[in-house]
């Protein structure tokens, strides 16, 4: 193949660039439909890259043998468990709304139960704020906990409906983390040479790129799991219906700082002391407040806001704007969109301070 021949005229490099950006809007377009699964085989690959080079040192010149190790790797030790637990999910989510149905859990028993037992102090502020109708609020309560959990018990079907697409989506994301993994090197050359910036800046975007994604997965994962295994557990010590359903919303919910899993054990808890069970009321909150929560304070800084260099607040905003409308992706894509936003104003703001500082200087009077 010839080399191309360099553009002569500025009609011709703006007729170029055109070009170039319409074939890739198009090309996007394409791939659109597959966003999902090629941001997660990217992911994999990016978080499990370091796995993969220290396989390939043993096992030098053979990038391939290399990335399916890794690639088995990841099947072991993520697929399997996320399949697992979300069985067990499922399971339990229709376990729970034939309950419902059948008028062995009835929430709004138990929301009766909990308003009778409120000092009347209470009572009178809710009658001041307009929520007095607390025959209203039982009704809204049980059509929401019955539609909630009308949804999980229909997932089971959805997924047996849609097993071919679920079948496809899950072996083109390991597809794609294969050929990220083996030619990730040499992919990410050729971006980083076709983009017009400066060579350090193009270092450290990829870099942040790279870091960010790494801390934000790592850290909310490792958090979401701990604190939906610890609430799990508690809610199972307790002997309260679907630990296992429980454990995954604690979990799922604390990707988002700050509140969290205390969405979930803090109104149980309240439960039990106002119905009570005052000493499973006070060693929920105590268990929640210390435990629970301790893994949140402690962990998220240093996994996600030590490597991310992002404020808690900007993490949750970016986190909670990711996922409204990206859906679960966000709360990688959020946080992720954010760092490289002040990323790149970073980068902009120094350059601009560069390139003051090499102006000349009017000169002073005299």
């Amino acid at each position: 193949m010839k080399p191309a021949e360099p553009i002569r005229s500025d009609l011709e490099n703006k007729t170029f660039l055109v070009l170039v950006v319409a074939v890739t809007l198009c090309f996007g377009w394409i791939l659109w439909p597959f966003y999902g699964a090629i941001f997660w085989g990217l992911v994999l690959a990016i978080l499990f890259a370091l796995l993969y080079r220290r396989l390939l040192l043993k096992l030098p010149e053979k990038r391939t043998l290399a990335s399916l190790a890794t690639l088995a790797v990841i099947v072991v030790i993520v697929m399997l468990p996320l399949a697992l637990i979300m069985g067990l999910l499922l399971q339990e989510g229709a376990a729970m709304y034939q309950k419902i149905q059948s008028g062995e859990i009835d929430f709004g028993h138990y929301f009766e139960q909990f308003v009778g037992v409120l000092p009347s102090w209470l009572t009178d502020v809710l009658d001041r704020f307009g929520l007095g109708n607390l025959k209203a609020l039982q009704d809204k309560l049980s059509a929401s906990v019955t539609q909630g959990s009308r949804f999980i018990a229909t997932q089971a079907f959805s997924i047996g409906q849609n097993t071919f697409d679920f079948i496809v989506n899950f072996f083109l994301v390991l597809y794609l983390a294969f050929f990220f993994l083996r030619d990730g090197p040499g992919l990410s050359k050729r971006i980083r040479d076709a983009i017009p910036l400066n060579p350090q800046h193009k270092r450290l975007l990829f870099t942040k790129f790279a870091t960010v994604i790494r801390a934000t997965v790592k850290g909310n994962i490792l958090v979401a799991v701990a604190q939906g295994a610890l609430g799990g557990l508690a809610f199972w010590f307790l002997d309260i219906h679907a630990p296992v359903l429980w454990a995954v919303i604690m979990a799922f919910l604390s990707l988002l700082p700050a509140v969290g899993a205390a969405l979930i054990w803090l109104p149980v808890a309240l439960y039990f002391l106002l119905a009570g069970g005052t000493w499973q009321g006070v060693a929920l909150i105590a268990y929640g407040v210390l435990v629970i929560g301790l893994v949140d304070n402690v962990l998220r800084p240093v996994l996600v806001g030590k490597d991310t260099k992002m404020p808690d607040y900007v993490v949750l905003m970016s986190t909670l704007g990711g996922m409204a409308i990206f859906g679960l992706d966000g709360f990688v894509i959020g946080p992720m969109i954010a760092a490289m936003f002040m990323a790149v104003w970073d980068l902009f703001v120094e350059a601009r301070s560069a390139a003051q500082a090499t102006e000349p200087q009017p000169p002073g009077p005299p």
